[in-house]
């Protein structure tokens, strides 16, 4: 089938499995032009499609050798519909592993269930029989509890008071401005229910009484901080409580941790083009904004740069970092591009936007995480969409 970008609201509906093929393969390529990390040996990726996650599995992978298990909530393809991109993601990882002869497999389903904890158990006694490194990288709208079966949402909003900005509509560059209600002490709760150290501690207890984890075990999960510009709307909003509780979670972790002599860590990295992130109003055009500038001062990275950097400076340096909380956002937050961005931010309209931003990249971006406008593919011939993960049953629906 010819597979063109659809959209549903912010969402894209379809995925081009060459094209999301092509971006592991730049992943790895980079990841494999850097010096080898002398770093885990078998790693459990809880959230391994796209995105960080998937990120952490190529540079365990193709920068320290390691054997992978990914934990995966996608959908695959139909005759008449495209896989998710985080399928094809998973299966081009999966293939260029098997091709350089490492282990990788991969359980597609609901990581919060009791049901997928103890499909991995299984996996990992059976195949690994020691876990010394997990990566929780989940970004979900949604949790089932598996203890007392409610179903929480999250919920993008301000806490408190509302909150006045502006953002961008990225399908015709148009300024406008923008107000959230505040949340409800419900939706606050919900949402740290989704988006908060809940299920990291779950998993991390699951697997410490299963016994399955090596000695100096490590775990990281993935935060943001964000700046000045996003902080109504994030850090001092409902996201915002969420991940202030997944990072107070380390203290929990690190309790289970002490048997196996394991560190918990929570990374701040730097804001992204996700999917997520062009839902949310504001920062869409403060990521615009930032990406022109951080190019300009040649700090910018790429999602796998700064995993690489994480790993091979921070968590496996000869002087592994001691504080839980680990800073990837340095330079994102440095005086200089925050100054900048403070500068520019109230003269931003629909008719400079294009000027003052990088909203053309920013798009580019955002059609590349469903394997769209990458130079090597073309988009006008037909392309096999029914596509398998090797170590995953191809089912229809």
């Amino acid at each position: 089938m010819i597979i063109s970008p659809k959209f549903k609201g912010y969402i894209c509906t379809t995925a081009h499995p060459e094209g999301c093929a092509n971006n592991v393969s730049d992943q790895i390529n980079y990841v494999k032009n850097h010096a080898f990390i002398k770093g885990p040996n078998n790693v459990l990726v809880i959230g391994a499609s796209a995105g960080y996650g998937l990120a952490s599995r190529i540079v365990s992978t193709f920068g320290a050798g390691a054997n992978t298990i990914g934990i995966v909530f996608e959908k695959p393809a139909s005759n008449n519909r495209t896989a998710t991109a985080g399928w094809y993601n998973t299966a081009a990882f999966e293939q260029k592993a098997a091709d350089a002869g490492y282990y990788a497999k991969t359980i597609n389903g609901d990581a919060f269930s009791n049901k997928i904890k103890e499909e991995t158990l299984e996996l990992i006694r059976n195949d690994l029989g020691k876990i010394d490194l997990i990566i929780y990288s989940i970004a979900a709208p949604r949790r089932t509890d598996p203890v007392t079966g409610e179903t929480y949402s999250s919920a993008l909003k301000p806490i408190g008071n509302s909150f006045v900005s502006k953002t961008v509509d990225i399908n015709n560059n148009s300024i406008s401005g923008v107000e959230i209600c505040p949340a409800t002490e419900e939706e606050i709760r919900q949402t740290m229910k989704v988006m908060g150290g809940e299920d990291w501690v779950l998993w991390m207890k699951t697997l410490s009484e299963a016994g399955v984890l090596s000695d100096g075990v490590k775990t990281v999960a993935y935060t943001y901080i964000g700046s000045d510009i996003t902080e109504p709307i994030y850090r001092n909003g409902t996201i915002g409580k969420a991940k202030e509780h997944l990072e107070k979670s380390t203290v929990d972790i690190n309790e289970i941790l002490k048997p196996w002599n394991g560190k918990a860590y929570v990374a701040s990295n730097k804001a992204l083009v996700t999917q997520s992130s062009s839902a949310i109003p504001v920062v869409t055009l403060y990521i615009a904004l930032l990406l022109k500038i951080m190019k300009e001062n040649n700090t910018d990275e790429t999602c796998i740069e700064q995993i690489y950097r994480l790993f091979a400076d921070k968590m496996y340096h000869e002087q592994p970092s001691e504080d839980s909380l680990i800073r990837m956002d340095e330079f994102e937050l440095s005086d200089e591009v925050q100054n900048k961005i403070k500068d520019v931010w109230d003269s931003l309209n629909s008719e400079n936007v294009t000027e003052l931003t990088d909203i053309v990249r920013f798009k580019y971006e955002f059609l590349k995480l469903f394997g769209f406008g990458h130079p090597k593919v073309n988009y006008e011939v037909d392309a096999d969409q029914l596509i398998a993960i090797p170590s995953v049953p191809m089912a229809n629906d």
